[in-house]
């Protein structure tokens, strides 16, 4: 065959189930699991990101969970770098890495290869750049980019300025237009992809009664200790799913009834999000209904194509 090392993709909106197929896959197969959640490499951050309890990551250990603090910032260039590292070093141990999340930007990015420029922000540039535009406009600055990156020009909307900001930006760091650097370059893996979906309804009701137990379960005190460590609402961070809401409600912003009411609204969005960003990258997902997927029928399928693979 290919030659190329295996690597299993487990996908799905939040609150489908991904964890609990991951955990069986993982013990099958003596696998291990690299997360695929931008919310779950946040320290600190555990109930209101669902993160694997201490007894899953007993059985099946988990990669890529609590690295950055949240008033730290983990750009997707770094978030790929460390997940590349994770699943060679897992092929070099004989391990079977499992890609686990609802992120769809990193997975996508990831099976992919898509090649993001490591070019830190230059705040005084784009201070400059974004004084340019107020008083030159929108469209002189994107001549700007024209005149240095043209297919990337092409693929950017004159008004979105932080993007072509960021354009500029990476070309005057490396003297390379954003657009070379970018080109995609697959990892040398073999991918099997798993989507797990439920009807929608069913699922909605199903991630408002995480949101309940979530509550049950301590995150008030969760986001309450967050800020008493000085993490403040307005990071990226505190804007995931339940924090900002409930933050709100412990600076009187709001009721608990209306921030919770506020979770599950904005949990429903996020799921409507994920699909639309799979239906946008698919690369051969194999989706499954979690309410009738047979664990045996998927290892066998697990193990046929790891057979086939070392033909």
């Amino acid at each position: 065959m290919t030659g190329k090392k295996p690597l299993v993709v487990i996908l799905g909106p939040t609150a489908v189930g991904k964890t609990q197929l991951a955990l069986k896959l993982g013990q099958i197969f003596h696998g291990e699991i690299i997360g695929a959640d931008s919310r779950q490499v946040y320290r600190y951050m555990d109930i209101g990101t669902a993160k694997p309890t201490t007894e899953a990551c007993a059985l099946v250990p988990h990669h890529l969970i609590d690295v950055v603090n949240p008033d730290e910032n983990l750009s997707l260039a770094q978030y790929l770098r460390m997940a590349y590292q994770a699943i060679d070093n897992l092929h070099a141990q004989g391990k079977l890495p499992l890609l686990v999340g609802g992120t769809g930007q990193y997975i996508t990015a990831l099976i992919e290869g898509w090649n993001i420029p490591e070019v830190p922000p230059n705040e005084p540039l784009r201070q400059t750049l974004e004084t340019f535009a107020k008083t030159h406009g929108a469209e002189a600055l994107y001549v700007r980019l024209l005149q240095i990156d043209a297919s990337a020009a092409e693929k950017i909307h004159p008004n979105n300025i932080r993007r072509v900001i960021r354009a500029i930006e990476v070309y005057e760091a490396t003297g390379t237009p954003i657009s070379v650097l970018q080109r995609k370059t697959p990892p040398p893996y073999r991918v099997r992809i798993y989507g797990l979906t439920m009807d929608r309804e069913l699922l909605y009701e199903r991630a408002d009664k995480r949101v309940d137990r979530m509550i049950e379960a301590g995150l008030i005190d969760e986001v309450q200790r967050l800020l008493d460590m000085g993490y403040d609402v307005t990071l990226p961070s505190m804007s995931g799913l339940g924090y900002g809401q409930v933050a709100a409600y412990l600076q009187g912003e709001m009721g608990l009834e209306e921030a919770v009411a506020q979770t599950k609204t904005a949990t429903h969005d996020y799921i409507r999000r994920q699909y639309t960003w799979w239906r946008g990258h698919n690369q051969g997902i194999m989706w499954h209904n979690v309410e009738g997927v047979d664990i045996a029928q998927l290892a066998d399928d697990v193990t046929q194509w790891l057979d086939e693979q070392d033909e």
